[in-house]
């Protein structure tokens, strides 16, 4: 009996362990990337109407933490190299407090765009090695339910920018830039010694695997990050036009705009946990199949349907994406690397470049589209559909790439 209670009391305290590591990961993507990314669209138009900055300056601004996230996607890691990944962490929540706070004071449209872009490089930086720092202490058959807690704070985020920004707002706009940094600041503080502690630098002698395999890795990865790219092509114009095409491009207006991206923030908190307990249960690849065939689906019925019962709930569906596909992306990885950490980590760090540049590219691209087409909304959520397509194509023809190239041989002859 007594040997059972001393075998239950380490069992227990690694259990707390464990979620108190994922609490510090939570924290972090929420005030990284929840918060320092999507707070900033319902305040678009109110940036506007208090002439803090001209409309074009707005939507410039709105790009800044975009370049910056890319910026923290490549250099997350050196810096981290230097500091360790807890330090580096830390830093990264407090400049993302900062900007938040030195926001509350427009001086300037260079100051606004250089704390817009510190955010986004801290936002950058964390997606890049809050996964890294946090999933080596988590049980095999637990990583991906453990990486969709971690990144459930972006779905998080997403929806406190439909519900408690609007709240805010009603005390003002500069109050509203305050309660951010507040609340980033309470999150950083509650973190703050959640982190796991400082880890010892992993020795680079570590079996290699035989050349041909890691060549077959190689080519599996590059197939991933290119994959991976498209699905930041794909989930561009719902989660920047969404609001938009509801309000001007079916005649619905701002108020129940806002009510779809209240819908889309729902979605959002249920994608990381959801897409994370699939990982585990099917597998990275096969997840990934089941998952974009069902985006494929949501966009085109959101590109062809003026129903908004039926909008409403491919609009759920569509916001589970992008916080969702990152415990997926991360157990794929896994998948193509495994028992490798430095490598999976290093490939985790190519893929959110990879996936933080088509990103931007998209939503610049988009926008021209949008404007040379008269506000085609519609129009965007098919080409969107069309890069999910693509992805699971790649995808199917390179698990079978001898079959199809067997198959045109007999047609041939």
């Amino acid at each position: 009996m007594s040997t059972h209670f001393n075998n239950a009391k380490p069992v227990r305290a690694d259990r707390m362990k464990a979620w108190r590591y994922i609490f510090a990961g939570f924290s972090a993507s929420l005030i990284g990337i929840g918060l320092a990314r999507f707070a900033y669209t319902p305040l678009i138009p109110p940036l506007i109407q208090a002439h803090w900055f001209a409309a074009a300056d707005v939507v410039y601004l709105g790009a800044a933490n975009l370049a910056g996230y890319l910026v923290g996607a490549l250099l997350g890691r050196p810096i981290a190299g230097r500091l360790s990944n807890p330090h580096t962490l830390r830093l990264m929540t407090l400049l993302v407090t900062l900007s938040f706070l030195a926001c509350a004071f427009p001086l300037s449209v260079a100051w606004f765009f250089s704390w817009r872009l510190i955010s986004g490089v801290a936002g950058g930086s964390i997606m890049v090695l809050v996964a890294a720092t946090i999933l080596p202490h988590m049980p095999g058959n637990r990583k991906g339910l453990a990486s969709g807690a971690i990144f459930l704070g972006i779905g998080v985020g997403i929806a406190a920018s439909g519900t408690l920004v609007p709240v805010l707002l009603n005390l003002g706009l500069r109050q509203t830039w305050i309660g951010l940094a507040l609340l980033s600041a309470l999150l950083t503080v509650a973190s703050w010694f959640a982190w796991p502690p400082v880890e010892h630098r992993i020795s680079l002698d570590v079996p290699q695997p035989p050349v041909h395999v890691a060549s077959n890795h190689n080519k599996h990865l590059k197939l991933f990050y290119a994959q991976y790219a498209l699905m930041a092509v794909g989930l561009v114009p719902a989660m920047v036009f969404l609001v938009d095409y509801i309000s001007r491009g079916l005649g619905a207006g701002e108020r129940i705009a806002s009510l779809f991206w209240v819908l889309y923030g729902v979605g959002a908190i249920f994608g990381p946990p959801a897409y994370g307990f699939l990982a585990d249960r099917l597998g990275g690849q096969r997840a990934f199949r089941l998952l974009l065939s069902i985006q494929i689906l949501a966009l085109a019925v959101l590109g062809s349907s003026s129903n908004y019962t039926l909008i409403g709930i491919v609009t759920v569906i569509i916001g589970t994406f992008p916080p969702g596909i990152v415990p997926l992306a991360l157990a794929r990885i896994h998948e193509l690397i495994p028992h490798q950490v430095q490598r999976q980590n290093a490939a985790w760090g190519h893929a959110t470049t990879m996936f933080a540049l088509f990103q931007a590219l998209a939503g610049y691209t988009y926008s021209a589209i949008l404007n040379a087409s008269g506000a085609n909304h519609r129009l965007l959520f098919l080409l969107a559909a069309g890069a999910l397509a693509f992805a699971v194509t790649i995808d199917l023809t390179a698990a079978n790439p001898t079959n199809v190239f067997h198959k045109r041989r007999r047609e041939v002859s």
